[in-house]
């Protein structure tokens, strides 16, 4: 029989680094939450190698004394809880004293550190888990960490390290979510002896995005304040413009402390339903500030999960401080055009003749010497004339140039090849642009073209008819006043047998979107009535298109999801197509309808309803400024 033994100080360190130090990223980690708990407002971070070789952190902090040096490195001893009432109201990063003892274990770490009353700073250094004795040493006020050649004395662990550039990658990310929870304090970052990252401090968290993420997506940020009792939500969130195919940029902080909660997370996504693609994921910065009583960080190792005592709380506050947001806030798109500004002379011939090298290099002559001559007299192109009459420009009469139009098309109604042209193409190619009576222009039969404050406008017709049949629609389901039309002979319907049991396992809420399908033997069913918006279209196929969301990825959706995806479908459907042509009192109709949804600004599928192109974006665009 085995005999039980107690674990060594040196195995239970080793253990308690299995779970808290998995890359160079933890130990980074660690140590600049040591840093800021010790209220420095400068931290230097150094690393060789992606940290396996060197990781230095520096700090002006508050330090440690030589008498108190030891006990920093041992084993679950802190300055941060006093008893175990403190871990209910944890207000610092770290409290837990295990990770300088765990680095110690697996590295060679030297630490030095000098309290500001303090004449001298105090220096020990630890291979392997063994200490060697202080000694003094100058330094400036604050604490330096080096740890060098991590699981030096762990070869399992460290053949798991990745490349120098993976393991930078999660270093950098690790001190990217501390500066952004943290902008008040600076952060440089120094890789094989380059800076790679110098963040200035700042009172302005977007400032601190523009220095991580860029200016771009900085400017399109939505600040975001709100409070409920002890409850505060402050930061910015992106424009539906800005997105990303994963939630990696979705940075959630409690009490400065980044965290990652799923509930919360959810509640983003669903503060952006109907903005965003599918498949795409919103952007935050969001810092949530309560009582340290109130929520559980002492519940995984690296502190990345908290667990709160009112979840549903905070979850409804941020869903409901997002939306309320949105719904006062301008997110029609805007045109992201290239600005082209610093083109030279040469430059601006080159792209207008593109293909005429010879033409060219001609014009390349004419402004070499004209530069020269300090004027530009006119020349001739090769083998023009030089005399040509000057161009005389006219006011446009759009109803004169309609009337000549109709007119030429009339007398040209024949084809080269002899066969006739219908009356119907002459009306659908004269009339493939027209004006509204609000002014709006109708293009290609798919865009409204309209003139605003700003500049010019762009809407997609299906897109805005989709938003307002949606909205529309879902105001009448929930109200249970949805307009449904009875078939005078029910439509039998064959399907396969999944697809029977998902219609007949959610008959209830196919009722409510006006769909009353029943059984009628095998795999049949009878539609008796549907949506009367679709009437258009065969009973039949109206089913089978809610047979596919209903089997969408394999799995039942929840039926909140559901009902969303099928009202999206169905509003789809019932919308103006891309392509279909309008009339003057149709186009009049759908921009007056569109302030009429919350919104209009994005279709239920996310895709933006309108695209706003400056006077500014205009102007540079014809070379004017």
């Amino acid at each position: 029989m085995n005999e039980i033994r107690q674990l060594s100080t040196s195995v239970i360190n080793k253990i308690a680094a299995g779970e808290v130090i998995e890359r160079p990223a933890s130990v980074v980690k660690e140590l600049v939450e040591n840093s800021l708990d010790a209220g420095s407002t400068r931290i230097d971070v150094t690393v060789e190698k992606g940290g396996a070789e060197l990781i230095r952190v520096t700090d002006n902090g508050h330090g440690v004394s030589a008498s108190q040096l030891h006990l920093a490195v041992a084993s679950h001893a802190t300055s941060k809880i006093q008893d175990a009432d403190d871990l209910f109201r944890v207000a610092t990063l770290g409290f837990r004293g295990e990770a300088l003892a765990s680095i110690a274990e697996v590295s060679r770490l030297v630490i030095r550190s000098r309290p500001a009353d303090a004449e001298a700073a105090a220096e020990l250094e630890i291979v392997g888990g063994r200490h060697e004795p202080i000694r003094p040493i100058g330094a400036p006020q604050g604490t330096m960490v080096e740890v060098r050649q991590l699981f030096f004395n762990t070869p399992v662990r460290h053949k798991f390290l990745r490349t120098t550039q993976t393991e930078m990658g999660h270093l950098t990310e690790a001190v990217t979510r501390l500066a952004l929870a943290h902008p008040q304090v600076h952060f440089t970052i120094t890789h094989g002896g380059r800076q790679t990252h110098d963040l200035t401090p700042t009172s302005n968290l977007a400032e601190r995005v523009a220095m991580l993420f860029g200016e771009d997506l900085a400017t399109g940020l939505i600040e975001v304040n709100a409070e409920d009792d002890d409850l505060q939500l402050r930061g910015y969130v992106a424009n539906p413009t800005h997105s990303r195919g994963n939630n990696r940029m979705q940075y959630l902080f409690l009490n400065g402390r980044f965290i990652r909660d799923r509930s919360l997370q959810h509640a983003l996504g669903e503060a952006y339903r109907g903005l965003l693609l599918t498949g795409r994921y919103p952007i935050g910065f969001l810092h949530l500030t309560m009582s340290p009583a109130a929520v559980d960080v002492n519940v995984h190792p690296t502190k990345l999960e908290v667990r709160f005592a009112e979840g549903g709380r905070i979850y409804s506050h941020l869903l409901g401080s997002l939306r309320t947001k949105f719904l006062s806030t301008d997110l029609v798109a805007r045109a992201n055009l290239p600005r082209n500004t610093q083109l030279t002379d040469e430059d601006e011939v080159r792209q207008a003749t593109p293909d005429n090298s010879e033409l060219f290099n001609w014009a390349k002559q004419q402004l070499g010497s004209a530069s020269a001559e300090g004027t530009a007299p006119f020349q001739p192109f090769p083998n023009q004339q030089g005399d040509r009459a000057p161009l005389e420009l006219h006011r446009v009469d759009l109803p004169r140039l309609r009337q000549e139009a109709q007119g030429q098309q009339a007398n040209s109604s024949a084809h080269a090849d002899g066969s006739e042209e219908t009356d119907e193409a002459q009306t659908n190619r004269v009339d493939s642009a027209h004006v509204s009576g609000t002014g709006a222009l109708q293009i290609h039969n798919r865009y409204l073209v309209t003139e605003t404050e700003e500049g010019l406008e762009v809407i997609d017709q299906h897109a805005l008819h989709e938003r307002i049949l949606y909205e529309a629609l879902r105001e009448k389901v929930l109200s249970g006043a949805l307009e449904t039309q009875k078939l005078l002979v029910p439509e039998p319907v064959d399907v396969a047998a999944n697809e029977a049991a998902a219609v007949l396992e959610h008959q209830e809420l196919l009722a409510k979107l006006g769909m009353d399908v029943e059984p009628f033997g095998g795999e049949t069913l009878l539609v008796s009535s549907y949506p009367a918006m679709l009437a258009n279209l065969a009973p039949g196929e109206v089913l089978r298109s809610l047979i596919e969301k209903l089997l969408a990825g394999g799995k039942l959706p929840d039926s909140r999801d559901l009902l969303d995806e099928l009202l999206h479908m169905i509003s789809c459907k019932a919308a103006v197509k891309y392509g279909d042509s309008l009339t003057s009192e149709e186009v009049t109709a759908l921009l007056e309808q569109r302030h009429l949804a919350q919104d209009h600004h994005h279709c239920p599928h996310g895709r933006p309803t309108a695209l706003v192109f400056t006077r500014e974006q205009l102007d540079r665009q014809f070379k004017r400024i």
